[in-house]
């Protein structure tokens, strides 16, 4: 007797459909993740959007998924406003960021502010002890945002070529170190600078460079000796001719080049710890 033949097996699903299955699958992972994050950059987002339109065949090919047409062309829509969100998404970030470099900007100009008006504070005492102690004639006095200048002749306090402060000199710097001894907890910086004309060989010194930094050395250990402020608080150097203030090529030029500055930096600017 022959064998009955077997019944076929039911027919499955077609195989496009498991494709389209797995598809779907990966598409909602794809949102699920994306709407997960915690911050989005509008910009990567839609390049790759873009990327997928032009890779995955069930998409327009050509079209971007942002913006116009349909998110999936067999029939998932797109987002609506999704467009849009992102767009504003975009638009505030960088809205946020010009607030927050005008914000800084701001409080920048208002500590800068705050650093000159105690410097003109400290200018108007500074000139007013001047007066009282009659040296507002010898004395030249400026400020900016970071100290308070006292600059002195050179001729009044050296001889040529000469870094040891003169004895008929002393009157002036004990008017100025007791000017000074108000500033407890400033930093003061005396400079030295001279004029471009070289020393002479019979000088001790063997350049401007050296002869300003004896100079300035000299005023900072008078004050130092003669004030009960902190010997850490004053600090001296020698500009040489690097720094002029008027032209070397007139005699009045070069003798206001000779000079030595005194700053008094007021307390944003006082870095006692160097």
């Amino acid at each position: 007797m022959a064998k009955k033949r077997p019944e076929d097996p039911p027919k499955g699903a077609p195989a496009w459909q498991s494709t389209f299955s797995d598809l779907m699958n990966l598409l909602l992972c794809f949102f699920v993740l994306l709407f997960s994050m915690s911050t989005v950059d509008a910009e990567k987002f839609q390049l790759v959007i873009a990327s997928l339109s032009s890779s995955i065949s069930i998409m327009p090919a050509g079209g971007t998924s942002i913006g116009d047409g349909k998110l999936v062309g067999a029939g998932v829509s797109q987002l609506e406003f999704l467009d849009k969100y992102y767009n504003d998404l975009a638009n505030s970030k960088s809205h946020t960021e010009s607030t927050t470099e005008g914000e800084e900007k701001n409080v920048e100009e208002q500590y800068e502010q705050m650093e000159l008006s105690e410097s003109e504070k400290m200018s108007e005492e500074i000139e007013k002890q001047l007066e009282n102690t009659s040296l507002e004639d010898a004395v030249d006095v400026d400020f900016n945002a970071e100290y308070v200048q006292l600059s002195l002749n050179g001729a009044l306090l050296f001889e040529s070529g000469k870094a040891e402060i003169m004895q008929e000199a002393y009157p002036v710097v004990n008017k100025i170190s007791t000017i000074l001894a108000s500033y407890q907890n400033n930093l003061i910086e005396v400079e030295g600078h001279t004029d471009n004309v070289p020393v002479s060989s019979r000088s001790r010194f063997e350049s401007n460079d050296v002869l300003s930094m004896y100079r300035a050395l000299s005023v900072a250990d008078y004050i130092r000796t003669n004030t009960n402020l902190d010997p850490s608080h004053i600090k001296s150097s020698g500009r040489g001719d690097y720094d002029p203030v008027a032209d070397n090529t007139t005699a009045d030029g070069r003798a206001r080049n000779r000079r030595v500055e005194i700053k008094v930096y007021n307390s944003y600017n006082s870095d006692l710890n160097n």
